[in-house]
């Protein structure tokens, strides 16, 4: 059998023109690799530090709507009625008193989504760091400033104060928004297990929160004391979190992920220095399932919660009982809520299935099924729907199973986004999921107002 044996010399000048045919036809193979030839040795996370830095990082992306909200005694403390004295009557509520809850979430909701979206369009104009950085000093001077307000009389300008607090709450959820759509925006250049450490942390914030709700009615202390331990805590968090980021920053594996170049040869530098175009059109078109997913999730979860279910009252209410009437809302409402949504996101990091956007999408529809569930507990007042489930297991199992599937589905949606797109896609597909996650808080937080009435 006849061999064709490439003769021409290595030195030899070819002129392509007269000999391209030639050199194709006598060559045994052709290899056309943009892959580099030597990747680096990925580095360890030694001693779990990115991990965990991440895990506190996530609990900081939603501090400011977990402390503000969970301090309910201390806003009905704020805005009581100063001329009677009464404070916590839920039928002598001043205006002030019992909108409160829905303006936070308002609040909250809406510069969180316009600040979201301006993320991700300035992702790759302003630097990681000036926006992480930037986001943290701002709300640590934010909470600072409202730590100073739990112990000024402000009695005699309460509306004033009301102003003042909203104001804190859109400018905190501005810096909060700019932080997580950063957060996300990073770690999706990393596995799985730190999208699910970020998750996880937000997560472990509302459980936080709670239980320091719970400690703070256990030992009797006042409304006052309770927010000045709530907010100070919160600002050591913060300060804790800007330390640590700075440390993480330094790390060699985190720079390895952040600015990941390959080694390879001189011949491949070119190629592998070229500036990558990042085309939103196109990565929203390979992400719209996961993203639709991650706001059906939202949407619906908020709509109920925390608006319908801090309503929900125990079936033993009224009989005498500390549990019935002091420890069911907090304990309940906020801290089983928490540990489900915390539970779910740590599950979705193990089994990571399933994978499709079309299947997340259906099971995060079907999630619409939790609100005329949670309707028809024995939240109070009401005047339109029965109570259909009266007994507390009833309500539990159902704020359960709602919270569990929250923390799964946004969890899944979260890891496998970024595994549809172009490596250096990453970080922009990661920060649209919390652009979409953004539009289901607000169109959540808005039907909420609605659902109360509806009751």
């Amino acid at each position: 059998m006849a061999h064709s044996v490439n003769t021409t010399p290595l030195l030899q000048e070819v002129d392509s023109s007269d000999n391209e045919n030639d050199i194709l036809e006598n060559t045994d193979v052709v290899i056309r690799d943009n892959k580099p030839l030597f990747k680096s040795a990925e580095p360890k996370d030694k001693y779990y530090m990115a991990y965990l830095i991440f895990y506190l990082l996530g609990m900081v992306t939603l501090l400011p709507w977990n402390f503000f909200i969970t301090a309910d005694d201390y806003w009905l403390y704020k805005f009581r009625n100063i001329s009677n004295n009464d404070t916590y009557s839920v039928s002598k509520r001043t205006p002030l008193q019992t909108c409160f809850t829905s303006y936070i979430s308002v609040a909250s909701a809406v510069p969180n989504l316009v600040f979201l979206v301006l993320n991700t369009a300035l992702t790759h104009r302003i630097s990681l760091h000036k926006r992480v950085i930037g986001s943290l000093i701002v709300m640590l001077g934010l909470f600072i400033m409202t730590l100073v307000f739990v112990t000024t009389n402000t009695d005699k300008w309460q509306d004033t104060f009301f102003i003042v607090t909203i104001t804190t709450i859109v400018l905190l959820n501005v810096c909060s928004a700019v932080l997580s759509g950063s957060i996300f925006g990073v770690v999706g250049r990393f596995c799985p297990i730190y999208i699910t450490a970020t998750l996880g942390g937000q997560a472990l914030g509302g459980i936080f929160a709670a239980l320091a709700e719970i400690a703070s009615l256990s030992i009797g202390a006042s409304s006052v004391h309770s927010a000045f331990v709530y907010f100070l805590i919160g600002n050591l968090t913060i300060l804790s979190s800007i330390i640590c980021y700075v440390i993480l920053t330094k790390s060699v594996f985190f720079k390895f992920h952040l600015y990941e170049r390959t080694i390879a040869q001189n011949e491949f530098e070119n190629e592998l220095l070229r500036p990558r175009i990042i085309e939103h059109k196109m990565i929203l078109k390979k992400i719209w399932t996961h993203g639709l997913s991650m706001f059906m999730v939202f949407a619906i979860t908020l709509s109920v919660y925390p608006s319908v279910t801090v309503l929900v009252e125990s079936e033993g209410k009224g009989q005498g009982r500390i549990w019935n009437d002091v420890y069911f809302v907090p304990t309940i409402a906020y801290l089983l809520f928490s540990v489900g949504d915390y539970l779910g996101r740590i599950l979705a990091g193990r089994i990571q299935k399933p994978k499709k956007g079309y299947i997340l999408l259906i099971l995060s529809t079907a999630r619409f099924v939790f609100i005329p569930l949670l309707m028809l507990c024995n939240a109070q007042p009401r005047s339109h729907w029965a109570v259909v489930f009266d007994h507390d297991y009833e309500y539990i199992t159902i704020l359960f199973l709602c919270a569990l599937s929250n923390g799964y589905l946004a969890n899944i949606t979260a890891i496998c986004a970024p595994r549809v797109v172009e490596s250096h896609e990453k970080e922009t597909a990661s920060s649209m999921m919390t652009v979409f996650m953004g539009i289901g808080l607000a169109l959540g937080s808005g039907i909420s107002l609605y659902m109360v009435k509806l009751l």
